[in-house]
């Protein structure tokens, strides 16, 4: 046998599979190579150890390492000479390498540099969920973890690619296929494999890169606006008595449905201190005054912040740790004292607010505590989200504040409880990181860190139309974590549950038509009812030919018009509150709907489309109602009523960079665009939300005089 371990170059895609004796490398390998109609290279050491034990009956030993070594590679490059597109190796010099440091505790120099250099396109770790089986080679079944432990120790230290394999026979060779298949891909479009492990293990699918840098190069279409949709035009408009009478209604029907409030509550309060967090960054207290730094800056936003100092909920506990920090506090000058205190807001070491969710922030200041926004919520749900008792609140938090979320309803739930004679159900979801994105340049080429990784970034809240998906629920408000309000909980209430009824009156009807449909029912004189009901009650647009359809065309129609989700969504009168607003609008099938429309997703340079966003009469307060099941009681599927071509392109910065991302269809925008929607003007003081530190100074969230 020549002695020599250099490995062969090739275009062949070659897998390594790695792991602990008996742990399936070679039925996978077997798999695999059939599978792709390939070559596999088998295990050199088992046939010349077997014929060892046969003829001597002696065990491996520390000078068996390099005859392995040498014939495992001549076997390998042997097979690379048949094999197609693919090989399949199940085992390498890695593998001999690390049983030398485990049984003998070094590795010949040699086989180690060689093991080192070889390289393979992906290693496909094997782990030990299958059970040991004994043969005359093998005799180590009691430290699998431990020797597992190494072998990925072992490509972790030395930057090899890899993706674990576990599971029984099939669910392995399903998930190798899918994975090899998707290198493949990758490879094709000039990724690396460690780009392709990296992208797989932030658990993103291969093919949402691909569809992500499509849409980067080609853009995302603006939306064609008609008419901003206004009140009797799209919009609903109620007087009192009638807001009141469909609240009655809710609470008279409530008792036969499952209620559950849904709060968007991920990510940070970043944005919400960002001017304080740039003064922190660019102030120096050596150098100037703040006022000096106000006017030079021209920073309302600070002027305002310490204006209004003494009147935030947390005032109170910063000035006291304050003076525990320093005694002489009190003797500062002004500048000092404002510094320090919005220093010792911010730092990671105190209270560092920028870096936890709004939810647990300090929001208001009643006589006996401090409020924050998960006890308004839970506060607001007793009123409106409750049937025989229950009720029952989802949140949608980051994974790492979910502890910080428990023990703030910890701190709350029974209290609450106790005061409403209502139980309270909480339940989580994170936001699903396969809806990540990958952050690109300017030029749409991807952006990579000073250490070469990639840049993922959320999705947006439109991934969270599948949190919304997995909720059982008949009714599901939806409300953002930060619009709560210190006073006027009953205005609230009322706006609230008369939205819920305004949904379940449509819902009634519509459900109706379709159980009539699936009855044959309906006769050709009931076309004309139900027609004007879509038209006038759900503002839908009826193509002009319909009358032209044979009645069955048209019952086929009517029945996939109004078997859809439904939304009833709250509408303030707009006061230049940054956000999204209801409109008219035509998608590139010529169809006419009502939508939620975000300003960055109409064309700014067209005079006309930028005139009709200018003369919204209404904004979009996110206060909505949904119905997410159809007339049998089934959950819909969500997804199934996207609109896909209604993502945003965002620019964000990553180190000192400005970098692109994609973020889905938002959620209550092209989320469900395809779902039955109903505008109903609600007063202003519904929407009182906090975007920035400075809202917590506005009347609705400061105690009553």
């Amino acid at each position: 046998m020549e002695k020599n371990l250099r490995q062969q170059k090739t275009n062949i895609i070659k897998i390594a599979l790695f792991g602990p004796e008996s742990t399936g490398k070679t039925t996978l390998a077997k798999q695999l190579a059939a599978y792709y109609e390939t070559e596999w290279v088998p295990e050199y050491a088992r046939e010349y150890l077997q014929i060892k034990w046969e003829e001597n009956k002696q065990i491996c030993t520390e000078a068996d390492m390099m005859p392995i070594a040498y014939g495992q590679v001549a076997l390998e490059n042997e097979k690379l000479e048949t094999a197609q597109q693919y090989l399949f190796c199940d085992t390498n010099l890695m593998v001999t390498k690390v049983f030398s440091e485990v049984y003998y505790g070094n590795c010949n120099p040699i086989l180690n540099e060689a093991a080192l250099a070889h390289e393979y396109d992906l290693f496909f770790l094997t782990d030990i969920d299958v059970p040991w089986e004994k043969d005359d080679i093998r005799d180590n079944p009691n430290k699998r973890e431990t020797v597992f432990s190494v072998f990925k120790q072992t490509l972790i230290e030395n930057n090899k690619p890899f993706v674990t394999i576990s599971g029984d026979k099939e669910s392995r060779l399903a998930k190798a296929v899918a994975v090899i298949d998707n290198l493949t891909t990758a490879k094709k479009k000039g990724f690396s494999s460690a780009d392709f492990v990296e992208i797989y293990n932030h658990g993103i699918p291969f093919e949402n890169i691909l569809k992500q840098l499509k849409i980067f190069k080609k853009g995302i279409s603006k939306c064609n606006l008609i008419s901003p949709a206004t009140v009797n035009n799209g919009i609903l408009s109620l007087s009192t008595a009638d807001f009141e009478e469909k609240a009655a209604f809710f609470d008279k029907h409530k008792s036969c449905f499952k209620i559950c409030k849904f709060i968007p509550a991920s990510g940070a309060a970043t944005r919400m201190f960002k001017f304080l967090i740039a003064f922190l960054n660019t102030y120096d207290i050596e150098k100037e005054t703040i006022n000096s730094y106000i006017n030079r800056k021209k920073d309302n936003d600070l002027s305002i912040f310490i204006v209004g100092m003494d009147k935030f909920p947390f005032f109170k506990s910063v000035y006291k740790k304050l003076k525990e920090i320093y005694p002489d506090f009190d003797a500062l000058d002004r500048d000092h004292k404002n510094y320090y205190f919005i220093k010792l807001l911010l730092s990671s070491e105190y209270f560092d607010f920028a870096n936890k969710p709004k939810a647990v922030l300090p929001f208001h200041k009643y006589k006996t505590h401090i409020a924050n926004p998960i006890e308004e919520h839970l506060n607001e749900c007793v009123h409106y989200a409750e049937t025989n008792k229950t009720s029952n609140l989802h949140f949608t938090v980051s994974e790492v504040h979910q502890r910080l979320f428990e023990n703030a309803i910890a701190d709350v739930k029974e209290k609450v409880e106790s005061e409403s004679g209502t139980q309270i159900n909480i339940s989580f979801s994170y936001q699903n990181k396969q809806t990540d994105s990958i952050a690109v340049d300017v030029k749409d080429n991807i952006f990579r860190s000073q250490k070469g990784s990639f840049i993922f970034r959320p999705g947006g809240h439109g991934a969270l139309i599948e949190n919304l998906n997995n909720i059982d629920a008949d009714i599901i408000f939806i409300k953002n974590i930060d619009n709560v309000i210190q006073n006027n909980i009953d205005k609230t209430t009322l706006y609230k549950k008369a939205l819920a009824g305004i949904l379940i009156e449509a819902q009634q009807k519509v459900f109706g038509y379709l159980n009539a449909i699936e009855k044959e029912e309906i006769k050709e004189q009931d076309i004309e009812e139900i027609v004007k009901f879509l038209m006038q009650k759900l503002n839908i647009e009826m193509t002009g030919d319909f009358n032209k359809y044979t009645f069955e065309n048209k019952i086929s129609k009517i029945k996939e018009l109004l078997d859809r989700p439904i939304r009833v969504c709250g509408m303030v009168k707009n006061e230049g509150e940054a956000g999204g607003g209801p409109f008219w609008i035509r998608n590139d099938k010529g169809e006419i709907s009502l939508q939620i429309v975000e300003s960055s997703q109409v064309d700014l340079t067209s005079k006309k489309q930028k005139s009709i966003l200018e003369n919204a009469t209404h904004f979009n307060p996110v206060d909505l109602v949904c119905g997410t099941k159809n007339y049998k009681g089934e959950q819909f599927n969500l997804e199934d009523f996207v609109d896909h071509n209604t993502g945003f392109i965002v620019e964000k910065s990553a180190e000192g960079k400005i970098v692109k991302n994609y973020e889905l269809p938002g959620l209550w925008n092209g989320g469900m665009s395809n779902w039955l929607t109903l505008f109903v003007s609600v007063p202003l003081i519904t929407f009182n939300p906090v975007k920035t530190v400075n809202d917590l100074l506005k009347p609705a969230h400061q105690p009553n005089k």
